[in-house]
């Protein structure tokens, strides 16, 4: 049966209440072709598409990528496209409901650290409600472990110093055999995947995050020594393990998502044994600066990080709250840098951030893609890290 109605892209850009901009892109990605295309070269729309348009549309707004959308199939019926898209629709208004909540929740914590002072540390507070949400949206963003491999990839394939990351971290632990580990959120296990070969058969490693995601990743990363690990999923201002029952504690690139760092330093602390070493890393304020300068260049309004990590806990401040718990405590910098020369690694360690790029960049990737080529060039460009542990005795 014919279409009823047909409309030129303009007007169907009008009638759907988008560019017609968005449309022509949308078509030269393949996810939504005109359904007539005549010989004179005029394109045009049905109703049927707007089912399709509003799929492409929310699939956007809840974080899907052009190409993620694109393997989606598609179904031929119009009605289930247009139930699909209202259910959708439903769950990102659960999601503004839930980020209302935590607002609220933010609000209500930050009330209880206002005094009858007559100076306010406005400093804390802003500290406060950043670190609240940080806190709940860590679990959504590591889901699995596709951002922190995006990140993992970038350091792996330009990095200047050719030992690794991992593999100087492990050779800071001292691990000997029959040792008991704890890593608290130990992500997608790179660190025991790069190490696998200097473990000996008596480890008895336990691999804890809060999601239960990434903790799938780590256990298909990790088969073939299956057996030396154990899994399980907790937040780590909790820790399910009796005082003093590890050697050797770490947490990599995780203790400034702590919202009570101060609670979650003892509970680290009370597990492990005496004379035992706990391992933290963190960055320092020159880390990964140029990617930050180049996000900003396109479009000063993206943020790659709602907060600074580093200012939260890092290098330069991490050794006085650290000294209040342990006796003795080093700094240990790893001395590294990118030379990036290849678009798609760097792309996507942007796109992996959870900062507010995913918006700005809404509807222009070529665009900004193309930005970053021509930024590299021939040579690539220089990436300062700045980066390294604090390796604190009990």
């Amino acid at each position: 049966m014919p279409e009823k109605n047909l409309y030129t892209t303009g007007e169907f850009a009008k009638r759907a209440n988008v560019s017609v901009r968005t449309i022509r892109y949308y078509d030269e990605a393949g996810l939504l072709k005109p359904t007539i295309i005549k010989d004179s070269g005029y394109r045009f729309y049905t109703d049927s598409d707007f089912a399709i348009l509003q799929k492409i549309i929310v699939l956007k707004r809840l974080g899907f990528s052009l190409e993620e959308i694109s393997g989606i199939s598609r179904n031929g019926d119009d009605s289930g496209f247009v139930k699909e898209s209202f259910e959708l629709q439903r769950k990102l208004i659960q999601e503004k409901i839930t980020e209302l909540k935590q607002i609220e929740q933010a609000i209500l914590e930050v009330s209880q650290t206002v005094t009858d002072k007559a100076e306010t540390d406005w400093s804390k507070i802003i500290s406060l409600i950043h670190l609240t949400s940080m806190e709940e949206t860590l679990e959504k963003q590591y889901m699995n472990s596709k951002n922190i491999d995006a990140r993992i990839e970038l350091h792996r394939e330009f990095s200047t110093n050719t030992q690794g990351w991992f593999r100087w971290i492990y050779h800071h632990l001292q691990i000997m055999p029959g040792m008991n580990i704890l890593e608290t959120g130990c992500g997608n296990g790179q660190l025991w995947e790069d190490n696998l070969g200097e473990l000996s058969d008596n480890a008895r490693i336990y691999l804890t995050d809060i999601s239960s995601g990434m903790l799938r990743n780590a256990k298909r990363k990790l088969k073939s020594k299956e057996d030396l690990f154990t899994y399980q999923c907790f937040n780590f201002n909790a820790i399910p393990y009796p005082d003093e029952s590890f050697d050797v504690v770490i947490a990599n690139h995780v203790l400034f998502y702590a919202k009570d760092r101060e609670k979650t330093l003892k509970e680290l602390y009370r597990v492990l044994k005496k004379g035992g070493v706990f391992c933290c890393s963190t960055y320092g304020r020159q880390h990964m600066k140029e990617i930050e300068l180049l996000v900003k260049e396109y479009d000063d309004r993206i943020a790659l990080s709602e907060v600074k990590l580093y200012d939260i806990f890092g290098l330069d401040n991490g050794r006085s709250e650290l000294s209040s718990l342990f006796t003795t405590v080093e700094m240990h910098r790893y001395e590294d840098c990118l030379l990036v020369t290849k678009m798609q690694p760097l792309v996507d360690y942007i796109y992996s951030c959870h900062g507010n790029q995913l918006h700005y960049l809404n509807g222009q990737q070529d665009r900004f893609e193309k930005y970053l080529t021509d930024k590299l060039g021939r040579k690539g460009i220089h990436i300062t890290k700045d980066a390294g542990i604090f390796c604190c005795y009990k």
